[in-house]
């Protein structure tokens, strides 16, 4: 079988595409100056490994030899991974949104030999079901009008350039004041939903970073409606189907508004903030179960999604073929009595109910896997003991789980994403901490210095192993994690190099003219619609880069009293305050950030030297320590340090002796000398905290 340009790509999406009779390009200056020369209409299409939708329109319409030879001969077309590229799909999906109100993927975008964009969509079927226009009627009517005419859509594309350019820069400048707190958690509370949690309804997306706001709130203000819109989703979202009941982790999102019948696609970045809610979450309240979707993550990771030598996969997919709709995932009843016993299937088959009529319109007969009673209830039916239940739910979700790992498995894309393996490394350092998971903490810290070790300039990083692409994500999130990993080793190689880059960073994405940072250098140019500039402070649904980057340098100006930190956090933050209003539940970063400005920091300083066993339980300690906006630094007397922040330098003294400090903004509490006089002082704190 013959291969496109695809075959050369680094992509396991475009790969994928390899084999299609279509003369696909990858996005390059190549592509442009071919649809130039012969004044040809450009298709642009992205998507992603994990895209169902995209795959569909794959085989029905991309693999199609009728439809691949109108297309060779009237249009070049372009296919990109949004992944690899998210500063081309962040332009051109608001590009498409802004001409046909909806984005999404697959995106199918048509521009001008320019790159300019004149008409899009997203999904457009092959003969026109679901509503939508057939694909080969669209493709013959805009060659058409690309055609006869072409000063129209020469004006279209340059008012939707336009267009998109003012809605990619999202600063406003205004003060940062604690009313931007209480504005946020009001619009969060409006939208949530009191029933079954989460916020809005069907779709719903987890929103984690809303969560971990509400919870850095909650330690301020006590107030128990915030405690129950933490505790009802994250609840709720455990017990779910958008939860894998058996192998771990957190399918991206729920169709419907109970968390029952999820998107099945995993992906790294979802987990990683996940991960870090939970983590949260179990420190605030102490609730189990949060501790068990800790460790469900983390084994996910762990069996699925890690390299052995560090690093994290992007994505799995929902599907292993398109006719499945998370086959792999689901059950029929008949499947699981072949593999339980009759004792094990009654257990397994109330708690999760596993009935005849399951939830999947594609095959009513599969069930998607939710904690529908508590497991004392399904004893209590059954005349069991509860203890009798739980091991009989045990064997059962042992022999379900090793079943389902012998059915084939959806293709998981192991592409190391710069951004996304902090973020996942980040958060694997905290879990590690604070449930005791060895294997997270080492893989962690091999990831990071594997980052490293791949990236030879000391302050800044490629997205992607190998990559020529430098995103502002990707440095804020490797600073952020390497911030992690100075806390867990007290090791100043992380402080150092998260310095670097942040300060690199400020002189390479910083806009001089209006504030805020560029998601890509000033000085980066490109193809298309890339010269527009964005300056994004939305989550979508990643955090966005602006509002780590102000939460980057808070830490950092926390751990170093370093002024210059504090004038770059202070300065992204009034960048876009006037932007706050409007944000709601998708500025929970930046309001995180806000959140870290305007309220105390606690400082926890363990002095001691290295393997010592006082000093390594204290800092055990201090990482586990359930209190909000906490920096925490590893002194060893005679090693290489820096001067502490004020007022801990002057409070600590003699560096000689092996103890630790405590400081809740100006107030110090006296060193701890014992590990039990330690976890007193945390205890203290914390209840000082929560008053």
């Amino acid at each position: 079988m013959s291969r496109n340009r695809l075959d050369a790509a680094s992509s396991a999406y475009l790969q994928s595409a390899a084999h299609q009779p279509i003369h696909w390009h990858s996005w390059s200056g190549d592509a442009f100056d071919a649809a130039r020369e012969g004044n040809r209409p450009i298709l642009l299409d992205i998507g992603a490994a994990w895209c169902h939708w995209c795959h569909v329109m794959d085989r029905e319409s991309y693999e199609d030899a009728t439809l691949a030879d109108f297309l060779n001969q009237h249009f070049i077309c372009i296919k990109v991974d949004r992944d690899e590229r998210p500063d081309v799909d962040a332009r051109y999906q608001r590009a498409v949104q802004a001409f046909s109100g909806q984005g999404g993927w697959p995106l199918t975008a048509f521009l001008t030999p320019d790159g300019e964009v004149f008409y899009g969509g997203t999904y457009f079927p092959p003969d026109g079901k679901y509503g939508r226009p057939g694909f080969r009627s669209v493709l013959e009517r805009v060659l058409e009008v690309y055609r006869t005419s072409g000063a129209e859509v020469l004006d279209q594309a340059s008012t939707l350039r336009r267009l998109v350019e003012e809605h990619l820069d999202e600063t406003q400048a205004g003060d940062v004041s604690p009313s931007i707190l209480d504005d946020a958690v009001a619009q969060i509370d409006r939208s949530f939903d009191p029933q079954y949690g989460g916020f809005g309804r069907e779709p719903k997306f987890p929103h984690p970073s809303a969560i971990r706001l509400l919870l850095a709130r909650w330690y301020e203000t006590g107030a128990s409606r915030t405690r129950e819109i933490v505790e009802t989703t994250l609840t709720r979202m455990a017990r779910g189907g958008v939860y894998d009941q058996l192998g771990g982790g957190f399918h991206r999102y729920s169709v419907d508004r109970r968390w029952i019948v999820p998107h099945f696609e995993k992906m790294a970045y979802d987990n990683a903030e996940m991960l870090r809610a939970y983590v949260e979450a179990y420190l605030a309240f102490g609730t189990e179960e949060y501790a068990d979707a800790v460790r469900g993550i983390v084994r996910w990771v762990r069996d699925v999604a890690s390299d052995p030598e560090g690093g994290y996969a992007a994505s799995q997919d929902a599907d292993v073929g398109l006719d499945d709709d998370g086959d792999y995932f689901t059950w029929t009843r008949a499947e699981a009595a072949a593999v339980l016993t009759s004792d094990e299937l009654d257990v397994a088959a109330a708690y999760y109910d596993i009935g005849t009529a399951g939830e999947m319109q594609h095959n009513p007969d599969k069930n998607v896997l939710f904690a529908a009673l508590p497991i004392g209830k399904v004893a209590l039916a059954q005349t069991r003991t509860a203890e009798a239940a739980a091991r009989l739910l045990k064997t059962a979700q042992e022999k379900l789980l090793q079943a389902r790992n012998q059915r084939p498995a959806p293709f998981v894309d192991h592409t190391r994403y710069t951004n996304w393996n902090a973020m996942m490394a980040g958060a694997m350092l905290q879990a590690g901490a604070v449930v005791d998971d060895r294997w997270a903490r080492e893989h962690a810290m091999k990831t990071l210095a594997r980052i490293r070790s791949e990236n030879p300039a000391s302050d800044t990083v490629s997205h992607r192993p190998g990559g020529d692409e430098q995103f502002l994500d990707d440095q804020v999130q490797v600073a952020n994690a390497a911030l992690d990993a100075f806390e867990v080793t007290g090791h100043h190689q992380w402080l150092d190099w998260a310095e670097a880059v942040m300060d690199r960073v400020w002189r390479e994405y910083w806009d001089q003219t209006g504030g805020g940072l560029f998601d890509v250098a000033a000085t980066v140019e490109g193809e298309g619609l890339l010269p527009a500039r964005a300056k994004s402070i939305q989550d979508t649904p990643t955090p966005s880069p602006n509002g780590m980057a102000s939460i980057v340098w808070a830490r950092l100006y926390e751990l170093t009293d370093q002024d210059r930190h504090r004038d770059r956090r202070d300065a992204v933050l009034r960048a876009f305050a006037g932007t706050a209003a409007g944000l709601g539940i998708h500025g929970s970063t930046y309001f995180l950030a806000v959140d870290r400005v305007l309220n105390p920091t606690t400082h926890l300083i363990v002095v001691g030297p290295e393997n010592n066993e006082t000093a390594d339980r204290m800092l055990a300690s201090a990482l586990r320590a359930p209190v909000p906006r906490r920096t925490v630094q590893r002194v060893s007397p005679g090693g290489p340090s820096r001067p502490l922040p004020a007022p801990i330098a002057a409070m600590a003294g003699n560096l000689a002796t092996t103890c630790a400090y405590a400081c809740r903004a100006t107030h110090c509490l006296p060193p701890a000398t014992t590990v039990e006089d330690w976890e007193e002082t945390i205890a203290r704190l914390t209840r000082e905290a929560r008053q």
